[in-house]
């Protein structure tokens, strides 16, 4: 019986032993960020959390996050922002609009705030490109402050509200708003007229073809002239 009993510990300790030497699980990949969840924690960012959501353009922001080595850069206007526009100016964009303005407020690409130091204007929004007649940003910095310029408003970062090596979230003190809502696009140049070319020496031609005409009109009532005063003179000699 102890012998059995000291099979079975000596068992019961070779198998704790492996137990032991098992290696660990490798973590899981970390989960989505959750843009919702950092504005919601920061405050003072409902309006923009609305819109994000209203105009689909939350879902977007998520798939480039899973699905780009790019990262994103956001700027996020306050509550108090949004206060501050002229009444009437968000309730006045159309749908489509509202999803450019968001799109007018994100980078497709990373930036920490040092990076904008060296940035090279105008940088390209997730809205369009970098015309005057897209919609294009112009960001510089002094010191530790950076700007931002739309063509129509200038607004500052005043708070880092989330950066990691994927995603940076700057609040900012003024809405940004395109150039392009508010400046009607320039009008289309008029079509050039369509110039027919003269066949080469068609005027030479033509100057000589008149020139002989006339040289040929001439000589005919010169003839003619000539043979009315003979028949004239026979006529009254036979009076």
């Amino acid at each position: 019986m102890k012998h059995i009993f000291l099979i079975f510990f000596f068992f019961f300790l070779k198998c704790i032993g492996i137990l032991a030497q098992a290696p660990a699980p490798a973590p899981g990949p970390p989960p989505p960020l959750n843009v919702t969840k950092i504005l919601e924690k920061a405050g003072q960012c409902s309006t923009f959390i609305r819109l994000l959501q209203n105009t689909q353009q939350l879902n977007e922001i998520t798939s480039q996050l899973n699905n780009s080595n790019n990262g994103i850069t956001m700027f996020v206007p306050t509550d108090n922002a949004f206060l501050n526009m002229k009444a009437g100016t968000l309730n006045s964009f159309t749908d489509q609009q509202k999803a450019e303005l968001i799109q007018f407020h994100i980078l497709p690409t990373y930036y920490s705030l040092t990076q904008f130091q060296t940035a090279s204007n105008p940088l390209r929004t997730q809205a369009g490109g970098t015309t005057n007649r897209e919609f294009p940003i112009n960001i510089t910095t002094i010191g530790s402050s950076v700007n931002i310029t739309t063509g129509i408003v200038n607004a500052s970062v005043s708070n880092t509200i989330y950066t990691d090596n994927q995603l940076a979230i700057y609040q900012v003190d003024n809405v940004l708003l395109p150039l392009q809502f508010f400046v009607p696009p320039a009008p289309a140049p008029a079509p050039t007229p369509i110039t027919r070319k003269k066949k080469a020496g068609s005027s030479d031609s033509s100057s000589k073809q008149d020139a002989s005409s006339a040289t040929s009109l001439f000589q005919g009532m010169y003839k003619g002239g000539i043979f009315l005063f003979l028949f004239s003179t026979a006529f009254f000699s036979s009076l």
